[in-house]
């Protein structure tokens, strides 16, 4: 009945349209004119008006007839008129924000449509999480729509979730509004181990993608250093037609791009893969059809001091690419994967979602129209967007009782150790990984602050197992104290590092008192912390100005209280529990050796 009732309303909107051109007694709402065109169609940038009616585009060129009496005219000369921005995959959880303070950020940087992937609230809290989040698009100006995880957790065997997601669960989720098809599909991205060791993961998976693809939804891929078989076998599980946003080298872009996988060149706060990637273009001369912009995270400072894809058309310019055809990846392209036929050009009948640029090579956004009405303006939102309050359940998530030092302790005999260490990447999930002697003090492995040894844990939060995996990390910098933080990739246990025990275990145990967040600890006191409430994820709590504040704030103080090194390392951290990307990694069952399938005893 309601598609009845939308098909109708449809018709009769495209028939104004219609009579409006048509019809010498009728004329558009709003004209901008005199602007210079983005034509993402023809990769061209030519003169022309757009004349707008109600939330549609009527036409694009002389629209002089189309000024009647009431018409709002905006000179727009010496601008830049280019259909709206789209992020095509992206997580509002990693931003600890709603969708709605998110969108607050990102709307005046030209950014009008999302889709996310709440692959992150769905391994916490299942479809209770993930439909919790599909009400909250429905109450936001923008266009946002989700695409889920049809398993969760990605590695069952390697990990514990809140809740497991799978195939059984892809007709309720599929069906509910606002979510258009399955995410990013993690649990067969290291293909070859899947496949021997737990193959009938690729059973229900293929499952999910079957179901989905009668139902004309897209499934998302997530393919990291996949290549040949391999890579081939991964695109058939997610029905043959799909993406990556794993890719991190020319190579692998260069095949990607041959097997007609959608390439989304991620460009985010912490993962930089863009300038990679785009070489398969400016060196190898591909055809961009099939390359996509888009971010997988963005932190709420970047969106208020950078933008968020105008930053991200900025630097794809900056590596040599034209500015309209960096403009077509983050319009056109992603339009086409994703089926809107209604948005990502200027032309007659699509929806009238318009960035007005003012510096074509900075991409400087001076205005955003979303369907037709202005939204932002330098810099500024100008629609009333009320603060978005989750429903309680989907808060309380975190059940574990409070850790003492003895939990963390790894212990061997003898006077020293050889440790197992995961080594950081920075802008990386991605890790190397070492094995180096360390002193053992009264049978417990120590830590080495001096060279930048630390202790590292994974905490089972949901009070399914109670496990702790431990081992040691490099890369962080950190000279004394702790942090630890309910954002683990992509389960979301509690995961925390540090020079000692006791500040490990009090920055945990704050942790579980707060239901979720961050907390960070010297001497056994908790020095700043964050509430996330929502999942122990997201904070309904603060505006995106305040948690942009409030993280700058907790990262200053790991740089300044704790000598940390390493820029954003609660991102960093957080991507340390990703267990499907290589090549060693920590979850609630212990350290991780992604490449082999195996969990390691931290002592060699």
């Amino acid at each position: 009945m309601q598609n009845n009732v939308t098909v109708l309303k449809q018709a009769i909107e495209y028939r104004q349209l219609i009579d409006t051109l048509m019809a010498e007694d009728r004329f558009a709402d709003l004209v901008l004119s005199g602007g210079q065109l983005i034509n993402t169609l023809t990769r061209e940038i030519y003169p022309a008006d757009v004349a707008i009616k109600g939330k549609y585009i009527l036409m694009a060129g002389d629209a002089s007839s189309l000024i009647g009496p009431d018409t709002l005219v905006v000179d727009v000369t010496g601008r830049y008129l280019s259909p709206g921005f789209v992020d095509s995959h992206m997580h509002f959880e990693s931003s600890m924000l709603t969708i709605t303070e998110f969108s607050r950020l990102s709307i005046p940087s030209g950014t009008t449509t999302l889709v996310a992937d709440p692959h992150e609230i769905g391994n916490a809290l299942g479809p209770v999480g993930m439909k919790a989040m599909a009400d909250e698009c429905a109450h936001v100006p923008n266009h946002v729509q989700l695409v889920v995880p049809a398993l969760t957790p990605d590695c069952p065997n390697l990990e514990t979730a809140g809740v497991d997601v799978t195939s059984k669960d892809m007709p309720d989720l599929l069906g509910y509004p606002n979510i258009i098809g399955i995410g990013e599909l993690q649990g067969f991205s290291n293909a070859r181990h899947v496949y021997r060791n737990t193959p009938e993961i690729i059973t229900d998976l293929v499952a999910s993608t079957a179901y989905a693809r009668s139902l004309g939804d897209t499934v998302d891929g997530n393919a990291p250093d996949l290549y040949g078989c391999d890579l081939a076998a991964h695109i058939i599980a997610t029905g043959g037609r799909t993406s990556c946003h794993e890719t991190t080298s020319k190579a692998e872009c260069v095949e990607k791009l041959r097997y007609g996988v959608y390439v989304f060149m991620r460009e985010g706060s912490t993962q930089k893969n863009m300038a990679e990637c785009i070489r398969a273009v400016t060196e190898e001369g591909m055809d961009s059809r099939n390359c996509i912009l888009a971010t997988d995270d963005m932190v709420a400072a970047d969106l208020e001091n950078l933008g968020h894809m105008n930053e991200i058309i900025r630097r794809t310019i900056r590596q040599g690419v034209d500015p309209v055809e960096a403009i077509q990846m983050a319009t056109l392209n992603p339009c086409t994967y994703w089926g809107f036929h209604d948005r990502g050009a200027i032309a007659p009948g699509r929806l009238a979602d318009i960035a007005v640029i003012s510096d074509l090579q900075e991409m400087t956004v001076e205005a955003v129209f979303l369907e037709g009405k202005l939204a932002a303006a330098n810099g500024k939102l100008l629609l009333d967007l009320p603060a978005y309050t989750y429903p309680e359940s989907v808060k309380h998530s975190v059940h574990h009782a409070p850790l003492t030092e003895a939990d963390l302790q790894i212990r061997a005999e003898g006077q020293q150790a050889t440790g197992r260490c995961i080594v950081a990447i920075p802008d990386q999930n991605l890790t190397e990984c070492e094995e180096l002697p360390l002193r053992v003090q009264g049978g417990v492995v120590q830590a080495d602050p001096a060279n930048d040894v630390l202790y590292i844990a994974c905490v089972e939060r949901y009070g399914r197992t109670g496990g702790i995996g431990k081992a040691f990390v490099r890369g962080f910098g950190l000279k004394q104290g702790a942090f630890a933080e309910s954002i683990a990739h992509d389960t979301h246990n509690i995961l925390v590092t540090g020079t000692n025990l006791r500040d490990m275990a009090a920055a945990v145990n704050r942790v579980i008192e707060l239901g979720g967040g961050i907390a960070v600890v010297q001497g056994g006191r908790v020095l700043e912390e964050l509430a996330l409430p929502v999942g122990g994820l997201i904070t309904d709590e603060l505006g995106g100005s305040e948690v942009s504040a409030k993280i700058d704030s907790l990262e200053r103080t790991v740089t300044d209280k704790l000598g940390g090194t390493l820029h954003a390392p609660f991102m960093h951290l957080s991507f340390l529990g990703l267990s499907t990307s290589p090549k060693w990694k920590i979850t609630d069952k212990g350290l991780i050796d992604v490449n082999n399938f195996q969990i390691l005893d931290p002592i060699v």
